[in-house]
């Protein structure tokens, strides 16, 4: 079977899933689903996740082409509204995946627009950030790495002061948790406002693979937006490849452990799949690594496909991305199907099939 063969039946699979979860979730959002028998544990307002379920039901309307599955996403998207204003950097998670794919749908540009503008105007002047915020509860002057991905691209979207703010937020980030020798640093960090200092976070724990993940994202995002990249102080191109030396994430496990420090514990597909979009993401920007990001982002995608998607014939609902694991220090949902998860797969097969330009989303 070729590449394309493989991906294209994938990608049928978790569309399928979809329209699944859909009719069990109605206007809820679906977080994680029980490996036992594929029920989903929903949100009212989607929660950080929420984006990603708008952008499953905007790539199902992609590989569709049904005017049906299109209002079907436009009005998830509507739903998120409530998230623009919110004080938190997860806006780029929610309203940048979740409009992203809705190509002239104008709700969807608007509100894409607005939660930039949003993000811009909350700029910490003095930590160059966009800060974790209030929304979830806890201090508000977090800089954590699941507070970079989409984020980077939504304040690009805002012309140049954007992509400024774009390049600070990210620069700090990387900073703060990524070693200039490629050691793992805190994934989150507190700044006392008085002292003007930084103080790192006991949770989430060094070596989370998803938050390696999350930063590569966020660097990639970045190397295809010139101007956000012109305007970087940290090389970019050296922080992915300090990145990928982590862990042999270019070379080593396809599917990592959920935490470094615990390599035989629960792995993470969905950490897995963001590396693989992340790694089709850097294999667009020229370099050395492009044939070698490429090939990993496919092998990745292609082990998901074939170790971790749900058949009918396991007695589940086929195309569930299974293995993902939501929180393994809590213990919550450390073998699950989870909604990013199967984004991103959805994402890297739709890019593979042709359907997605995965350097604009």
């Amino acid at each position: 079977m070729s590449s394309a063969d493989w991906a294209e039946r994938a990608l049928a699979a978790v569309m399928g899933r979809v329209a699944v979860t859909e009719a069990e979730v109605g206007a809820r959002f679906p977080l994680y689903a029980d490996p036992r028998d594929g029920k989903w544990t929903t949100t009212g307002r989607g929660s950080w996740a929420g984006g990603f379920w708008a952008g499953l039901l905007w790539l199902r309307a992609r590989h569709t082409g049904h005017d049906a599955d299109r209002r079907a996403a436009a009005e998830c998207t509507a739903r998120l509204e409530g998230w623009a204003d919110a004080d938190t950097a997860t806006r780029g998670l929610i309203l940048w995946y979740g409009t992203a794919l809705a190509e002239g749908d104008e709700a969807a540009a608007s509100l894409r627009d607005r939660a930039a503008r949003a993000c811009l105007g909350d700029l910490h002047p003095e930590t160059g950030i966009v800060p974790w915020g209030s929304a979830f509860g806890g201090p508000r002057l977090v800089a954590r790495v699941d507070g970079v991905p989409g984020t980077v691209p939504l304040l690009a979207e805002t012309g140049p002061d954007g992509a400024a703010a774009a390049a600070a937020h990210l620069d700090r980030h990387l900073g703060l948790c990524l070693g200039s020798g490629g050691e793992q640093r805190p994934p989150a960090w507190q700044f006392d406002n008085g002292a003007g200092t930084w103080s790192p976070l006991d949770d989430p724990r060094p070596g989370w693979s998803r938050g390696r993940a999350w930063l590569l994202l966020a660097i990639a995002d970045a190397l295809l937006r010139p101007d956000v990249a012109a305007r970087c102080s940290v090389h970019l191109v050296e922080a992915a490849d300090r990145l990928l030396a982590q862990d042999d994430v270019a070379t080593g496990r396809l599917v990592p452990p959920a935490e470094g420090a615990e390599p035989d514990g629960p792995a993470d597909t969905s950490a897995a799949a963001i590396t693989a979009v992340a790694l089709m993401k850097l294999a667009r920007v020229p370099g050395a690594w492009t044939d070698a990001c490429s090939y990993r982002g496919a092998a990745i995608l292609s082990r998901l496909a074939e170790a971790h998607l749900s058949r009918a014939d396991d007695g589940l609902p086929a195309g569930m991305l299974l293995d993902g694991c939501y929180d393994a220090g809590k213990g919550l949902a450390v073998r699950h199907e989870l909604v990013w998860g199967d984004f991103f797969l959805a994402l890297g097969l739709a890019s593979l099939d042709g359907l997605v330009d995965i350097s604009r989303v």
